[in-house]
């Protein structure tokens, strides 16, 4: 008799794996299955990976699939039948130690799950500069009226219609990120590791390989961050980097806090080079108390959120449900990680 573990029992509620869910995988269990849901509490944060509780290395070792918040090494060393391991969170960077780099495991995650809400805190970042609305904040915490400001002859104020939105990665996020800017009337570029995937892409341009960004970087008005993090991403945002952004641009990090030199970025902001910058990760999160972040006049802070959303679990629920029915069939499946890649 073969075994699923399901271990999504978050210690976040509404990350938290819902009755409706557990039905529905119920539901799609093959035929002579046992699937076994964990209730001890899960930690889905950053790419979720945390110690596997001994409960959890018990039920795992007769599994044939496991579906967690990231795959702890301990999980694959504890289930020498395991064929299948699926991820609720999109990161894997956390997943792919030796343990699975040497096992002949299938690895799937959630890429593209993520895509509608993170590209919509993308598009508030840059409208939140775009409309002057930090300066409208500030104001407003001070009891000033700020109208005087967004008259000056240098006013920042403008409009995404015209603008050029430039999107490092166009894969969901990025690619959801594109097609909502364009939408709002932004010219669009995104740069992308491979040159198969090089050309016209809707309204976007894509454009490939390191000259690619290179373009992407300095032609943005606004440029949005939609990697993940791999050897060859971290730390892409360098000072050579921020310095080829144009002056008065605005950088969107809703990726992974690694891609960024923040110090570099502090002082890209302080000169005045760029008008601002959104961030939702960071290189150690949570963000210590009394980072020069939480007070900067340039920076929009948000505690690594973007993805969080009520209607998560259709969609994963209905990725999982797919992926089931797919194994069961001998069938590809859907989000297959590359583990040489990282993504």
């Amino acid at each position: 008799m073969a075994t699923l573990v399901i271990d999504l029992m978050d210690r976040r509620p509404i990350w938290a794996l819902p009755r409706s869910a557990r039905e529905a995988i119920l539901a799609a269990v093959p035929s002579g299955w046992t699937a076994r849901f964990m209730e001890t509490p899960a930690d889905g944060s950053g790419d979720g990976v945390r110690r596997a509780p001994p409960e959890l290395l018990e039920a795992v070792a007769d599994a044939r699939v496991y579906m967690g918040y990231g795959i702890p090494a301990e999980v694959l060393e504890a289930a020498p039948a395991l064929e299948w391991a699926h991820s609720g969170a999109a990161g894997v960077g956390g997943s792919l130690g030796p343990a699975m780099l040497e096992r002949n495991v299938l690895f799937t995650n959630s890429a593209g799950i993520h895509a509608a809400p993170v590209s919509e805190t993308a598009l508030a970042m840059i409208l939140h500069f775009a409309r002057c609305l930090d300066i409208a904040v500030r104001a407003q915490r001070e009891g000033r009226w700020s109208a005087p400001s967004y008259w000056a002859a240098d006013a920042p104020v403008t409009e995404l219609a015209g603008s050029t939105v430039g999107i490092v990665g166009h894969g969901g996020i990025g690619g959801e990120v594109a097609r909502k800017a364009a939408a709002l009337g932004s010219r669009v570029i995104a740069a992308r590791r491979r040159g198969s995937g090089a050309g016209k892409v809707g309204a976007c341009e894509v454009v490939a390989g390191r000259r690619g960004v290179d373009r992407v970087v300095a032609e943005a008005d606004y440029l949005v961050l939609a990697v993940p993090e791999t050897p060859l991403t971290r730390g892409l945002m360098n000072r050579r980097r921020l310095a080829a952004m144009k002056r008065g641009s605005v950088l969107i990090n809703v990726a992974r806090g690694r891609l960024v030199h923040e110090e570099a970025l502090l002082e890209a902001l302080d000169s005045g080079h760029l008008r601002g910058a959104g961030l939702d990760v960071f290189q150690r999160e949570p963000l210590r108390a009394g980072h020069p972040f939480y007070t900067h006049p340039k920076l929009l802070v948000t505690p690594h959120v973007s993805a969080t959303t009520r209607r998560f679990w259709e969609r994963e629920t209905e990725l999982m449900v797919d992926n089931l029915q797919r194994f069961a069939r001998g069938r590809p499946l859907r989000n297959l990680v590359d583990k040489k890649a990282g993504y």
